[in-house]
Parts: structure tokens; sequence; C-alpha cells
């Protein structure tokens, strides 16, 4: 069962069906789901997706997926996921934040959260992310909470993705003493 996480300012929960409206306009928005996955889909397949969350994801515990809410307003902020990919060999990071609220930390909040969720209750050893090469904010921001570069992947559209990762016990720099 997908557990209850907060941070300072968020609360990552399970998805309930009266998030399903928030869920669809989040990944419509062409400015989060161009990071996420093949880009923008027709909203019919973001429906669908929302409905595997309940048919397979939670049914069966095959990965652990949240709603990002902020702990001080209603409705749905983001999505959060921590799952096992064959591109990264282990468990990989996923999160979106809808645009108004980029810029504000949260997201260094959110990555750090599933993070410590990794290593934590999960017990990896290592915790993975890609990231397109163009997306400089989500490439900085990782670095910033400890992310290293692995090596970059080729998409079948010819783009390129890089796989970052960071290992338990190793320290990122905001973590360092001294700071």
């Amino acid at each position: 069962m997908t557990p209850r996480l907060l941070t300072e300012r968020l609360e990552l929960t399970t998805y309930v069906p009266a998030d399903e409206e928030e869920f669809v306009a989040l990944f419509q928005d062409g400015r989060v789901s161009r990071w996420m996955g093949d880009g923008v889909s027709a909203a019919a397949e973001d429906r669908a997706l929302f409905r595997r969350i309940f048919t397979d994801v939670y049914p069966r515990e095959r990965f652990d997926v949240w709603a990002v809410r902020l702990r001080t307003a209603p409705g749905i902020v983001g999505h959060a996921e921590i799952k096992p990919t064959r591109e990264s060999g282990g468990h990989e990071i996923v999160y979106a934040l809808a645009p108004a609220l980029w810029g504000r930390g949260l997201g260094t909040e959110l990555a750090t959260a599933l993070v410590g969720y990794g290593f934590g209750p999960l017990g990896l050893r290592a915790v993975h992310a890609t990231v397109g090469a163009e997306n400089d904010a989500s490439s900085r921001l990782l670095r910033r909470i400890g992310f290293r570069w692995v090596r970059d992947l080729t998409e079948a559209d010819g783009s390129t993705t890089r796989l970052l990762t960071r290992s338990r016990g190793e320290t990122a720099p905001e973590e360092a003493p001294g700071r």
C-alpha cells in the first residue's frame, strides 16, 4: 500500500477517483507533459492512465504513486512515483508539479521526499532519475540534491535523456556539514 508522505509544505497521498479531472488537467498541460514520457497525450489516454492506477498499480502493488497536494490548500498540484525501470536498472523517481508552483523550492522538496522514501522504507541502495537533456531546471535540481550523471540514453525519436543516480550514503551538497 502506498503510504502517505509529508514534507514541510506538501502531502503525498494515494489518488482517489475524484482526482481524475485534476490529474488529466496536470498531464494535459504541455509545460508539464513535455518532460514526461512521450509528451502530451490525448485526454482519453491520460484518463486511461489514471484508471490503470486503480485497476493495476494499486491493487497489484506494482510501485508507489502519489497525488501531490499542498498541505494548506485543497486539490492536486502534482504527481509523484518511485518505480523500477529497465532504463535505470533500479528504481527511478518521477515527479511533476503544476507550473504555477515552479521556482518555489517545491520540486526540491518533492524529489528529496522521494529519495528519502527510496533509501528509507524501500531500503534501496541507489535511486535514479531520467531527465530530458534540455530540461535544465530538473537537471540542476537533481544535482543540487546529490544526483550525478551516469550516462546519456538516445530515445527512439533521436532525443537525449540523461540518467542520473544518487547512491545511499552519498551526501548532497546542501546536506554537507558546515552548510
